[in-house]
């Protein structure tokens, strides 16, 4: 899975910005963008942008000068962020932040590789900012989770994938720390059960 670039739209934004004059708001094809300066070093802090010319900003670029730092995405124009874009040094994306239920609370956070391709990501299934369950991606295909649905800290369920179909489901029912239950997926949509000593 990849994850799509906010920041090719920032970058033609600023070049629209730039070219329009310093402290002004520029009106492009795409939106209306507003950008914030430093008012003791002049250097550019904000890029404010109304994607739909709706007179409402709902993306707001955290810049250092011509750097994006972190993009902030109000999807819903509720006044709430949905989504967070944090980028490296080299532009490109460490992890997206998002609230699933686009309310502004955080509860997935996607990891990337240098390609934004997703390595990782991690979840609050109660939404309560305490991450209790982690996909492991390869090549942007999810392979295995592990999630703690208790709450007492520790992974109690194991999921593992074979290309889009969920493979198998191990349980920790005794609370070991180690699964004593599994369900076998078939590619034919059978179950099996072991039990593990």
């Amino acid at each position: 899975m990849r994850i799509p670039h906010t920041s090719a739209v920032i970058t033609a934004a600023l070049l629209s910005v730039t070219g329009a004059g310093c402290h002004r708001s520029a009106v492009t094809k795409a939106g209306v963008i507003e950008p914030v300066y430093n008012a003791r070093t002049g250097r550019l802090e904000l890029l404010k942008y109304d994607s739909n010319r709706d007179g409402t900003f709902d993306t707001f670029s955290h810049m250092d000068g011509s750097r994006v730092v972190r993009i902030d995405i109000d999807a819903n124009q509720d006044g709430r962020i949905d989504r967070r874009e944090y980028y490296r040094p080299d532009q490109t994306i460490e992890k997206i932040a998002v609230s699933t239920a686009l309310d502004g609370v955080e509860d997935a956070w996607s990891f990337t590789d240098a390609g934004g391709v997703v390595i990782r990501t991690e979840i609050a299934t109660r939404r309560d900012g305490v991450v209790n369950r982690i996909e492991h991606f390869r090549n942007g295909v999810r392979i295995n989770a592990e999630e703690d649905t208790d709450g007492d800290g520790r992974p109690d369920k194991w999921e593992t994938y074979a290309g889009p179909r969920i493979a198998s489901v191990s349980f920790d029912l005794r609370h070991r720390g180690a699964p004593d239950r599994r369900l076998v997926y078939g590619a034919d949509g059978g179950v099996s059960f072991v039990a593990l000593p």
